[in-house]
């Protein structure tokens, strides 16, 4: 396998992730307040049905890796779905922005059936995008190079989208916002469909299967083997986990903090634009950071300044309500923590995946990107549970001044859960994972003599 990847397959690839990813930042930015201030529905079952989608999503994810991995063609494993997944996909978004159409029972029916939908069309496309990564190059720094790209590319959509979003919105609606989300998911699907077709002409992968055993079938049961003996995959979860729940919890909830909290929802773009331009800076620096800080501490940093972050809004909230200094400062500092983290975990997935093979004799590059996308989208869920059971917790009321005791509730959900799961992440990858260098055998071997207990 040549290790060089082309400037040409790296754009490619970026302008895959910037079509892939305005397809994705408005489903965790602003579904739930479509769902719960445009279509009408209430938060605590939109929060449901959030999560309820996930658990669909344990058993359809892995299943869409499986599949992957089976996959015989002339245009390669990856491709084919990359483009079938975008154009299904593409369909469901478009629909899932139609939900304000609807009324009564109807309208709670469809907003449950498309929404499940979209996360079992994303699942068809994002597995195989992702999972590329390591059949484009053996080497670690080609790797980093690359992830640069589809991650500069993605925190741009999310950076146009969070800061621009709902002023687009309300230039397509012509003032009315169902209107104008659904002007927007159709002009997002034209751009994500060229988008993937970019992909499948341009990114092929180079790597061949290591060892005659890693050309076999994939059935579903070996997805348990692969997860249950790669001990560092576990250990990415747990890390990757309660990261991402916790900086999509932010996202999701950031609307409503600005808007009721502070009671100034102008607050919101000027967040969103400041973090949008910190996580690109912190995408764009991976490299640089990665080159000159021992690895082992780069996630311990990712943690640090979203917690930074969280403690600039308290200071804010109590010194100086609305400082736009500050709140500029407090979502440069998540968004830049979150750029890191980005980048870094894709890198440590692709390490994974050479770890599972020397582990299971198996590469399974599709399975174990299948937890990527899982871990994503959960997080995404989970947090839209908990922004939708919290804001009925605190008795929030849409389009309606909030009590003394609800704005309390949403400072700590703003504030304090967030500090609180970034801290869980730091403790568990300081505690379990051990491929801060990328897959060395001969390290892993020595880290596990050196771990076992000495017999007396």
């Amino acid at each position: 396998m040549s290790d060089k990847i082309t400037l040409q397959t790296k754009l490619s690839y970026g302008l895959g992730a910037l079509g892939k990813d305005f397809a994705c930042a408005p489903i965790y930015i602003f579904l739930m307040f479509y769902f719960t201030d445009v279509a009408g529905l209430s938060a605590a079952f939109v929060g449901t049905i959030f999560l309820a989608a996930r658990i669909i999503d344990a058993v359809t994810d892995p299943m869409m890796g499986v599949i992957v991995d089976n996959t015989r063609s002339k245009f390669g494993k990856f491709r084919p779905w990359i483009v079938i997944g975008t154009l299904l996909n593409a369909i469901v978004l478009v629909g899932l922005f139609s939900t304000h159409m609807f009324e009564g029972p109807a309208l709670y029916l469809y907003a449950a059936a498309a929404y499940i939908l979209w996360g079992l069309t994303y699942t068809i496309m994002d597995i195989p995008y992702w999972s590329m990564i390591p059949a484009l190059s053996s080497e670690r720094q080609e790797r980093e190079k690359l992830v640069v790209w589809p991650r500069l590319f993605a925190s741009l959509a999310w950076f146009i989208t969070g800061t621009y979003g709902l002023h687009i919105v309300g230039v397509l609606g012509d003032g009315n916002q169902g209107d104008g989300f659904f002007n927007v998911a159709m002009l997002i699907a034209v751009l994500f469909v060229m988008s993937a077709f970019l992909i499948a002409r341009n990114v092929k992968e180079k790597a061949a299967p290591a060892n005659a055993k890693a050309a076999e079938k994939f059935s579903f049961k070996d997805v348990l083997v692969i997860i249950g003996k790669n001990d560092q995959l576990k250990a990415l979860i747990g890390t990757v986990l309660s990261f991402q729940i916790a900086n999509l919890l932010v996202g999701g909830f950031a609307i409503y903090y600005f808007s009721y909290a502070l009671g100034n929802p102008e607050l919101f773009p000027v967040y969103m634009m400041v973090a949008g331009a910190a996580e690109v800076a912190g995408v764009f620096l991976f490299p640089r950071i990665a080159a000159k800080l021992p690895r082992k501490h780069l996630w311990k940093m990712a943690c640090g300044f979203p917690i930074l972050s969280c403690v600039v809004l308290l200071v804010m909230g109590v010194m100086f309500p609305g400082n736009a200094f500050l709140i500029g400062l407090a979502g440069a500092a998540i968004k830049f923590g979150v750029g890191i983290a980005n980048a870094l975990q894709t890198v440590m997935l692709a390490d994974v995946v050479d770890y599972g093979e020397y582990k299971t004799g198996r590469r399974s590059e599709s399975v174990i990107f299948s937890v990527q996308t899982m871990l994503v989208k959960f997080a995404g869920a989970a947090g839209g549970f908990i922004v939708g059971v919290g804001l009925s917790v605190v008795g929030y009321v849409p389009n309606v001044e909030q009590t003394a005791d609800t704005i309390m509730g949403l400072h700590f959900m703003m504030v304090g859960l967030p500090a609180i799961l970034m801290a869980v992440s730091g403790f568990v990858y300081q505690r379990y994972y051990r491929l801060h260098d990328g897959f060395n055998k001969d390290e892993v071997e020595t880290a596990a003599v050196n771990a076992k207990p000495v017999e007396a």
